[in-house]
């Protein structure tokens, strides 16, 4: 005798089946290499970080290097020497007497070229100080207390050439100012000399991290002649 079978159970038939977990284990792998992809766009492209003064300095510094050659052999037969030029020493700049004769007196006093950047960083410094019109307040244009009585900076000196010689002895006896120092030394350009002095401890204020400073051109006054 044959058994018929039994037709399925309706109750099965209309079971949902579940759905398979795998799809959206899936999907969360696909979404987190898609972020990690990005967080690594996002830093490739990111820009460097603004080197400081000094970094800026370096850079210049090995972008233009200082080379000298001399030939071994000299001949002077058909030929002629080449010209000379003198720096103005101690005595002129005095007899000159202005801001800029200063200026160009402390790059003297230091060994540092009197080159144009140089010295018209140090015009704008003074300006900073004591402004243009009175600079040589107290025969101590950068307020510098080294040597003049006021550890503030707010001594004096017996002559503006006194106080020359003490502003440079100031840069180059503090490693805190090696910056400006190695700045003046290559002419650096004045934005990176200028922004070397911001981060000094020369002024407290750091001139507002030269938001206070000024780039405008700087009149040439002559001081009295007792100051010198």
């Amino acid at each position: 005798m044959t058994i018929p079978r039994q037709p399925p159970s309706r109750r099965a038939a209309l079971r949902p089946r579940r759905p398979s977990r795998a799809p959206m284990r899936s999907r969360l792998s696909v979404g987190a290499s898609l972020g990690a992809l990005s967080l690594i766009a996002v830093f490739a492209i990111a820009p460097p970080a603004t080197p400081d003064a000094a970094g800026q300095l370096a850079v210049y510094i090995s972008e233009h290097p200082q080379t000298l050659r001399v030939s071994d052999r000299v001949s002077l037969q058909g030929g002629s020497r080449d010209g000379y030029s003198a720096t103005a020493g101690v005595e002129s700049l005095a007899a000159s007497g202005t801001n800029y004769s200063w200026a160009k007196l402390v790059m003297l006093s230091g060994g540092w070229p009197q080159s144009e950047a140089n010295v018209t960083v140090m015009v704008r410094w003074m300006r900073q100080e004591n402004g243009t019109a009175s600079w040589w307040n107290r025969n101590n244009p950068l307020n510098n207390g080294y040597g003049s009585g006021g550890g503030s900076g707010l001594g004096s000196y017996d002559t503006l050439v006194t106080a020359a010689q003490k502003a440079a002895q100031n840069l180059q006896r503090n490693p805190s100012f090696a910056t400006i120092v190695a700045a003046f030394a290559v002419s650096a350009p004045t934005n990176i000399t200028e922004q070397a002095i911001w981060a000094s401890p020369w002024a407290s204020s750091h001139y507002g991290n030269g938001s206070r400073w000024h780039t405008s051109s700087v009149p040439e006054v002559a001081a009295p002649a007792s100051a010198w």
